[in-house]
């Protein structure tokens, strides 16, 4: 049997209400040359029953073993391809060559990683709109925050030897991993025409664990000590920000609700940036606070990507 050039990786919760699309998208692809690794982290849903009527190496674990860094690690080394594509469950294709135009990139031995461009769904709101347009540009280069992002995105497995996915938090492995490439002189290019939709219209329980875990990986990531003047600060920078926005798109009704999700978006990134100093500082590596936060705050019901 011939070895494939790529793997792809599909992480996957309680997502019976969008896999089969991401699915459908995957199989649909003019790239071919590729194998499917399916990681289930205790799904109760008909996400089972739907990733099965495909070919795939299914791995399932149990919902508290679910550590992003972990989790991604364990898959890869089952990865028999020497490309890693990262595909969330909930991220689907939106053209038949996306998947060809991100290995593509790989055609170049300087580049290491790529990640392509997420579109966010039709439902989704003002401000995940505005920050997907600033994330993920038309054109160009994408903003240098993003360093990698696992929705859509890929590396070289024999990259991935050298430094694996992190695991001293719980969030913002992929984060992680594109900065330290960056720092080592190893190239990720941004696939503006390789897309999928992806978004979430996270409510103010999901923002604070998103931000709370995002906080405290910062802290290990780039050594990031955040204070209440910094609160303050990119609270009222991104209140004003937003709120210009949404009069530019005459959406008065939701710029009402600017101020209180700017502030849980602020103050939870200084909580979880707290705990991640205390844990730094203490040496403590119990990933299990963020774990929890994310879920009581996100939902234990479905997959958090």
């Amino acid at each position: 049997m011939t070895k494939p050039r790529v793997s792809v990786i599909m992480r996957c919760k309680n997502s019976d209400w969008v896999i089969a699309q991401a699915l459908a998208g995957l199989f649909s692809q003019t790239f071919r040359d590729f194998e499917l690794i399916v990681v289930d982290s205790g799904s109760t849903d008909k996400t089972l029953e739907i990733v099965k009527h495909y070919p795939c190496n299914l791995i399932e674990i149990e919902a508290k073993a679910y550590y992003p860094g972990k989790v991604l690690n364990m898959a890869i080394e089952h990865a028999q391809g020497d490309i890693i594509v990262f595909q969330n469950s909930d991220s689907v294709p939106l053209c038949e060559y996306s998947l060809e135009r991100l290995v593509a990139a790989f055609d170049d031995a300087q580049i290491k990683g790529a990640f392509g461009r997420q579109i966010p769904r039709p439902e989704a709101v003002t401000w995940v709109r505005r920050d997907y347009e600033i994330s993920f540009p038309v054109c160009g280069e994408a903003p240098p925050w993003i360093t990698l992002s696992l929705p859509l995105a890929a590396i070289r497995k024999s990259i991935w030897k050298e430094h694996k996915f992190y695991v001293d938090a719980w969030a913002s492995e992929d984060t992680e991993w594109g900065n330290w490439a960056r720092n080592n002189n190893h190239a990720i290019k941004y696939v503006a025409d390789a897309i999928v939709m992806h978004s979430h219209n996270y409510n103010l329980k999901e923002i604070y664990g998103r931000r709370f875990v995002e906080g405290e990986a910062d802290v290990f990531i780039y050594n990031n000590r955040d204070n209440v003047f910094k609160v303050c600060k990119r609270f009222l920078v991104s209140t004003l920000r937003d709120t210009l926005y949404h009069i530019r798109q005459v959406e008065f009704i939701e710029m009402l609700k600017i101020p209180a999700r700017r502030f849980v978006y602020q103050w939870a990134y200084y909580k979880g940036n707290k705990l991640g100093t205390k844990r730094k500082l203490r040496g403590n590596d119990d990933t299990s606070v963020g774990q929890q936060i994310v879920l009581k705050h996100y939902g234990s019901e479905r997959e958090i990507s």
